[in-house]
């Protein structure tokens, strides 16, 4: 996907050479997605941000044009990824946002890196470890892609279902495409280490998240059947301060379903905030 006014840049971290889309001016802003997403999944809020902040998409560990990986990996290697990319861009902050696993990294920099944090907002993510049922339902969609090449076929409608709520589905053909193509477009080869990282061995962070002292909005979607409004809560409840918003019609993709409202959900927060 082509993005008016970023540039790709790589960057060498502790987990490869990861890919970036990097455009604009101003405060640094770094948007990191879902599994088996990539930096395009945050085309909304590069459009909206890019004439104020420098806006920094990540293309996660093992995603899209970064290097694919060949073990699990850490929560603090994938902070000390983050760092790496902001040494190189030459910022001593950064504004974090993330998705699902990016919400989970975001926090884990908040915590440990506060100097080098600005805001952090965390969408659709949980500061808790998987359940059993996660744990299984994962394992055995992990299994199905490698014995299939990737997720496609039967497995289309599980991610999809774990994605996007009944309103996407419903009324926006176009977020429906997008997750469906981002997802065949996984090597599943590597991207089962990422799976297996932040799903089955995600640590427990509720206790490092009480550590965070930098302002935190949590986003919850109503509609997200991987991480229920509930979870998304408790997270929030770890964090000191935490400011928590609930999306009625969104689902585990908020910026992707529902970008007018989560551009308006940032811009508000930072205006309180900076």
């Amino acid at each position: 996907m082509l993005l008016a006014g970023v540039e790709d840049r790589y960057v060498e971290t502790v987990l490869g050479r990861i890919r970036l889309r990097v455009g604009g001016s101003g405060p640094a802003m770094l948007f990191w997605p879902s599994l088996l997403m990539d930096g395009t999944l945050w085309s909304g809020q590069a459009t909206h941000f890019i004439d104020r902040f420098q806006v920094v998409l990540v293309d996660p560990p093992g995603h899209g044009g970064s290097t694919p990986l060949t073990r699990q990996f850490t929560f603090e290697q994938c902070a000390e990824v983050i760092r790496a990319i902001i040494d190189d861009l030459g910022v001593e902050r950064v504004h974090v946002i993330g998705n699902s696993w990016g919400g989970m990294i975001g926090g884990t920099f908040a915590a440990l890196h506060p100097d080098r944090t600005g805001i952090a907002v965390l969408m659709n993510a949980t500061a808790s470890p998987a359940g059993l049922r996660q744990k299984v339902e994962y394992g055995v969609l992990t299994r199905t892609a490698q014995l299939l090449g990737g997720i496609r076929g039967p497995l289309t409608g599980p991610v999809r279902d774990a994605f996007l709520g009944p309103t996407a589905k419903r009324e926006k053909p176009d977020v429906v495409a997008t997750v469906n193509d981002l997802a065949r477009r996984v090597n599943i080869a590597s991207g089962r280490h990422a799976v297996a990282s932040v799903v089955p061995h995600r640590p427990d962070q509720r206790d490092l998240f009480g550590r965070i002292r930098t302002p935190v909005l949590v986003v919850a979607g109503a509609e997200d059947a991987t991480f229920p409004v509930a979870e998304t809560e408790e997270m929030a409840d770890s964090i000191p301060g935490a400011r928590f918003v609930v999306l009625e019609q969104s689902a585990h993709l908020a910026a992707l379903e529902s970008p007018t409202e989560v551009n308006a959900l940032i811009d508000d927060f930072l205006a309180d905030h900076i």
